[in-house]
């Protein structure tokens, strides 16, 4: 018997969309037939290796009125991505996206829409890529009671980092990041945990089945870490990456994305170029691992596409309802403290003197030699305090005559590292 035919419409044909499109194509996944592709300018994205009878539009209204059986939203953004979305639910049409911000911002919404409508929203690529964290999560650990996240989820980053760790500046790194196509021409949605943060909420929703809001999340930018922290992470047994984090601490989530100190023995340092890595973990499980590439069009495409089958044949996700979750952000860990100093004496006793006022203990002072004193880098290394406190004595600190840039705060992942 032959298998009904799925119509299948893309709407953005960017890195994402025509990679998307390769695959159906090219592989001609059973059951898949490629109907339009949506895209501002559209003549100038045609391209020739893609069917004569697949319809190019500029015209949302052209698709959403056609018979096509699946939207694939591979725009990004809020809108009007997000009004597509809804209304191609609205007309029960399933929807296969990648786009974090819109899950991230409108998820339960949506999942509820299109419950109501008894059509699919999937969205496995809009988190870690090609990795298949979120199909993972919701088949594979749903009989779990999961407690902690901890990741790698910006690809850019990671990049970046691992670059910088074999001796680079943080400067050249993202241009060749952008050259290569791993970074926007405006990377802040990247280099500032933006990205990372959204993909982070997601998880939370779906595996501690709290629903946190973006904006009560702490991201910090990974801009200030320089080759000299490498060095020092290196003396610690640490390298640097930035790391997603969430934690159920009775009925709040304790939750922030930033560069973070990582032992070399932990799994998160292992993850190199563009890989992203996330933790999870259970009560009853114990720790889960998943790896891969998580930057690319091709991988993305391929989380795209295995969903879009999934819809096709069936499939129909776990409902693991979460509920309304307040955020925390007091991190109890130890923490790395860069400062850079015109030398002078007394400045030790300064620090370590608003540091104690805010009850915070110095567990060692690091300090490379072969640095002109006019041009003084040197680290502080707290024990474990809440990271509240520690922004309070910085924020003393910061006035400072001798300080010749911002102190940079990393907290250390493991506090064992300190051992």
């Amino acid at each position: 018997m032959s298998q009904p035919v799925s119509k299948v419409a893309i709407l953005g044909f960017g890195t994402v969309g025509s990679s998307v499109a390769r695959i159906l194509c090219e592989a001609q996944p059973q059951g898949l037939e490629l109907s339009y592709v949506l895209n501002r300018n559209v003549a100038r994205k045609r391209v020739d290796w893609v069917p004569k009878q697949v319809i190019w539009t500029e015209n949302i209204e052209e698709v959403l009125s056609s018979p096509v059986d699946v939207v694939l939203e591979l725009m990004g953004g809020l809108e009007p991505a997000g009004d597509w979305v809804r209304r191609a639910l609205e007309a029960g049409k399933s929807v296969v996206t990648a786009n974090k911000k819109l899950i991230a911002e409108h998820g339960v919404a949506l999942d509820r829409l299109a419950r109501a409508k008894g059509v699919h929203l999937y969205y496995g690529a809009a988190v870690a890529g090609g990795v298949p964290v979120i199909p993972g999560i919701q088949q594979g650990l749903a009989g779990d009671r999961l407690t902690r996240i901890e990741g790698i989820l910006n690809g850019t980053c990671n990049f970046i980092l691992s670059r910088m760790e074999e001796g680079a500046e943080f400067a050249p790194v993202l241009k060749e990041a952008q050259k290569l196509g791993y970074a926007e021409a405006d990377p802040t949605e990247d280099v500032g945990g933006f990205d990372a943060r959204a993909k982070l909420v997601i998880l939370s929703r779906i595996a501690l089945r709290a629903d946190i809001r973006v904006g009560d999340v702490c991201c910090k930018p990974i801009t200030e870490i320089a080759a000299i922290d490498f060095a020092y992470a290196r003396e610690m047994g640490c390298t640097i990456r930035q790391i997603s984090r969430a934690e159920l601490k009775e009925d709040q989530v304790l939750a922030a994305v930033g560069p973070m100190l990582v032992p070399l023995a932990s799994p998160l340092a292992w993850s190199r170029g563009t890989e992203n890595m996330v933790l999870l973990g259970g009560a009853y499980g114990g720790d889960v691992v998943f790896s891969g590439h998580g930057a690319g069009g091709h991988p993305t495409a391929v989380a795209v596409v295995s969903d879009l089958l999934a819809v096709v044949h069936g499939s129909r996700t776990i409902d693991l309802p979460s509920q309304k979750t307040s955020v925390i952000s007091d991190l109890l860990v130890p923490h790395y403290i860069r400062f850079i100093v015109k030398d002078r004496p007394g400045i030790i006793a300064q620090i370590a003197g608003a540091l104690a006022e805010q009850e915070i203990n110095i567990h060692a002072i690091l300090q490379k030699p072969g640095y002109n004193k006019t041009n003084l880098p040197f680290v502080v290394i707290a024990e474990p305090c809440p990271e509240s406190a520690l922004t309070r004595a910085l924020e003393k600190i910061a006035h400072l005559d001798c300080l010749l840039e911002p102190t940079l705060n990393m907290p250390i992942l493991d506090a064992e590292s300190l051992t």
